[in-house]
């Protein structure tokens, strides 16, 4: 469907989709929240490019020409703008759960180093708008992988796991196995449409990566018996 609404000064595309919605299509289905760039929820493609519509200023986009405004191609559509995401979250049950080591200090409490702290720390800044998980090519044109790749927003939180100093569990085998983590090439898209700025390939696919060579195909490490995690 074409609209045409008024572009006003510091509007965004999710202020043209709501001026649409009251004047002109009030049936027309979007998916939004905090319209602060937090919450993830108005994911979408903004002339074939994944962003968030809160986040997507219309003096950054060539007026002159229709903006083409459509859901996540990576998912199912439910309506209009809205697609289904539900699977990402039946993934993200499947990843063990943190589980931290005795603690270290005498009131009950643990130690780690700022450096560690701060790395683990960047992960966490995912808002799960699923923007990594749409333009992953893996997940976008071959569909039927979806049950044997996980993708980058869930090798992000295996490494989040994975590098934190105080957990125990060693999860190296399902990123490896179940999640498909062999499959990633780092193309870096995934890093390119984050909102975030999180560098999802350099910071946790390829230290993840490296950690699932060391543990399965370094044959120093099979030697000597050295597959502990690290």
């Amino acid at each position: 469907e074409d609209y045409q609404t008024e572009a006003g000064e510091g509007m965004v595309v999710l202020d043209a989709v709501h001026a649409i919605q009251a004047e002109q299509a009030p049936d027309l289905a979007c998916r939004w929240n905090c319209k602060a760039g937090k919450c993830g929820s108005c994911s979408a493609e903004i002339n074939g490019h994944p962003k968030l519509m809160c986040m997507t200023r219309l003096n950054t986009l060539d007026l002159t020409e229709p903006v083409i405004v459509e859901p996540m191609r990576a998912f199912p559509p439910i309506k209009d703008l809205v697609t289904d995401v539900s699977w990402n979250f039946e993934v993200k049950k499947g990843i063990r759960k943190f589980r931290p080591r005795a603690p270290d200090a005498a009131d009950g409490t643990w130690r780690m180093s700022q450096r560690d702290a701060d790395r683990v720390q960047e992960f966490r800044k995912c808002i799960e708008c699923f923007l990594c998980q749409d333009v992953c090519h893996v997940l976008r044109d071959h569909e039927d992988n979806k049950e044997a790749f996980a993708g980058p927003r869930f090798f992000l939180r295996y490494a989040e796991l994975d590098m934190h100093p105080l957990d125990t569990s060693d999860r190296r085998d399902r990123a490896q196995d179940a999640a498909g983590l062999g499959m990633c090439n780092i193309t870096k898209c995934c890093t390119e449409v984050c909102p975030e700025h999180i560098k999802i390939t350099d910071n946790a696919i390829i230290p993840l990566k490296e950690r699932v060579v060391d543990r399965f195909y370094d044959p120093i490490a099979k030697l000597f018996g050295f597959s502990k995690k690290r």
